[in-house]
């Protein structure tokens, strides 16, 4: 960051139930940056992300119903519309016809819904370590994840999910379960501690078990859903495309590929010494290859 950058903005956006928190940062071209999760918010992102903030408008919020967006209300008022809908509200309260999205993880699955159904809103599209984006992607991706864990690890999540602390939304005992998921995710144990130290620092116990539910509805309409294939949509995109793309993320490079292959004229990075967590691990390759794609125009 430099010296003179502003500080965050900060607002609500109130959508008929909901309010969602946003936070802003920089100038320049506005990027939308989608977290992942779903069952997160955005706060895992920073500082780091910020980094693009002395070249780009970053403008950041929480999902609906998760972190700071978190209102009490229940979990099945969140599903895949009102999330592009909720999308939308916030790039028309930006005041322009498309934007570029950044979506990291389940939020480049996010990115990747919106432009299938809206793609004229859509003026690039960078889509960082990435979900699969079909259901025999998820498989793929979770029998690799499977293999990557001891057999001790797997033991001591599935015990942690039964712990009733766990159940209700404990933030320690959360990040425990997380610190194993993201283990194999993570190169070096002082990121690690990093992703985990903000993983839930605008999370509530409430707020957590909400959070968990809404991922559970989320994932009943795509990732559990035997015939969720996004392949066929994205093949109809003409949007100037980054993929970026560790060679350890657990995520296998090989499904993240498959959506790249389907974007006509994409880019695929594969960075190494990298895992889940590019913005974090390979900064400086992450900023070169978004301000290259920024600087294309769409076809």
């Amino acid at each position: 960051m430099v010296a003179d950058e502003p500080a965050a903005r900060e607002r609500f956006l109130t959508r008929d139930t909901a309010r969602l928190y946003v936070r802003e940062i920089g100038r320049g071209a506005p990027i939308v940056v989608l977290h992942g999760g779903p069952d997160f918010d955005h706060e895992y992102l920073l500082p780091d992300m910020d980094r693009l903030a002395d070249s780009f408008r970053l403008v950041y919020y929480d999902q609906r119903g998760r972190g700071r967006s978190f209102s009490g209300r229940p979990a099945d008022e969140v599903d895949l519309a009102c999330e592009i809908d909720d999308l939308d509200a916030i790039r028309a309260s930006l005041g322009f016809e498309a934007v570029a999205l950044l979506g990291h993880s389940w939020g480049a699955l996010l990115a990747m819904e919106y432009a299938t159904r809206r793609p004229h809103r859509v003026s690039h599209l960078i889509l960082m370590n990435t979900a699969p984006a079909s259901h025999a992607g998820v498989v793929a991706f979770r029998d690799d994840l499977q293999r990557r864990r001891a057999p001790e690890q797997s033991a001591r999540m599935t015990a942690l999910r039964s712990d009733p602390r766990y159940r209700a939304g404990d933030v320690a005992t959360d990040l425990e379960y997380y610190r194993i998921h993201f283990e194999s995710a993570v190169r070096r144990p002082d990121q690690l501690d990093r992703v985990i130290a903000r993983l839930r620092s605008a999370s509530t116990s409430e707020g957590i078990v909400t959070a968990r539910a809404i991922e559970v509805r989320l994932y009943a309409q795509t990732w559990n859903a035997e015939d969720y294939d996004l392949i066929a949509r994205l093949r109809r995109l003409r949007i100037p495309t980054l993929f970026i793309h560790g060679d350890g993320d657990f995520v296998p490079i090989d499904v993240a590929r498959e959506a790249a292959d389907a974007i006509r004229g994409s880019r695929f990075v594969v960075l190494p010494a990298c895992g889940h967590f590019a913005y974090l691990e390979q900064p400086d390759r992450v900023r070169a290859a978004i301000t290259e794609l920024m600087a294309t125009t769409r076809p």
